[in-house]
């Protein structure tokens, strides 16, 4: 090790000082670093008393930088600058990827199965940007869409089918004991029915009851269908989602199937994205983990 490096200060207390340049406030300092104020202190009258100068002047509320602070901590930053740099070259950045959702998959699939993700992409930095809006690959910079609908489109996309839309009625398995099974027109009359944006009711309805539902004493209407789901758990009355929001609710027992029937509602989930990607190799993972995430095979 040479001279100059053994004569180096701490560089903690290098740290410290930097800190302290920039808020000129040893309390608002020691929030930063998660210290206590004392600590603080006391590492910058060490530095002050290894150096033999003062870099601070003391003021009734806050502090000034001396001229040989000034001239100290511009070298101070530069130095951790050209530290930071050169970690950085021995540790690549993970590519990050911006994937555009609806915030019902995001809350309902996605999000319980980020950590498969993460565990088999550790390279991917996934963005998650959930909205119902549908967003732009270029002035959003989104990457990758799960959109729900049909195709087209766009041109300039590859779309592949990632999940019918299969919609199914649940219900809490606690509500369904005290009210009865709404199978049964007059125990159905009792339940409230949870709506979302989409309003599947009417026509699912139409399949459960041919020759006419008895009316719901009362509808709750939400614009989000995870909304609806979750106050379905919660025993607020009876709800209608896809089943692929559902599986792990109704595994868990917090949700149970009402009726056989199962409707096709004429429009799926797909992965969109631009033929020519910016991240070609890291979309071609996440749009591969999509359509084969719990074991499924496209």
């Amino acid at each position: 090790m040479s001279d100059a490096i053994r004569r180096l200060p701490s560089l903690n207390a290098l740290r410290v000082f930097e800190v302290v340049t920039r808020h000129l406030n040893f309390r608002l300092a020691a929030e930063e670093l998660a210290v206590t104020q004392g600590a603080v202190a006391q590492q910058v009258r060490g530095l002050e008393a290894e150096l033999g100068l003062k870099l601070f002047d003391r003021q009734p509320r806050t502090l000034a930088l001396t001229e040989a602070g000034r001239s100290y901590v511009a070298n101070v930053r530069r130095a951790f600058e050209l530290i930071a740099e050169a970690t950085e070259a021995l540790r690549p950045e993970p590519q990050h990827l911006t994937i555009s959702v609806t915030p019902t998959f995001a809350s309902k699939w996605l999000i319980p199965r980020l950590p498969e993700f993460t565990a088999a992409h550790p390279d991917i930095d996934l963005r998650i940007l959930a909205t119902d809006r549908i967003s732009n690959f270029q002035t959003d910079a989104v990457d990758l869409a799960v959109r729900y609908g049909r195709p087209p489109f766009g041109p300039g996309l590859d779309v592949d089918l990632l999940f019918e839309q299969v919609v199914v009625a649940v219900g809490s398995p606690l509500l369904i004991e005290k009210l009865g099974s709404p199978a049964q027109a007059e125990a159905f009359a009792r339940y409230a029915l949870l709506h979302d944006a989409h309003d599947f009711w009417p026509q699912f309805l139409e399949q459960v009851f041919p020759e006419g539902a008895p009316a719901a004493p009362k509808n709750i209407r939400f614009n989000q269908t995870a909304h609806a789901i979750e106050a379905a758990i919660a025993g607020q009355g009876l709800a209608l989602a896809s089943r692929l929001f559902v599986e792990g609710d109704i595994r868990d027992g917090r949700l149970t199937r009402l009726f056989a029937v199962e409707m096709r509602a004429g429009a799926d989930f797909y992965a969109v994205s631009p033929r020519k990607p910016r991240h070609a190799t890291s979309v071609a993972a996440v749009r591969t983990w999509l359509a084969t995430a719990d074991g499924r095979k496209r």
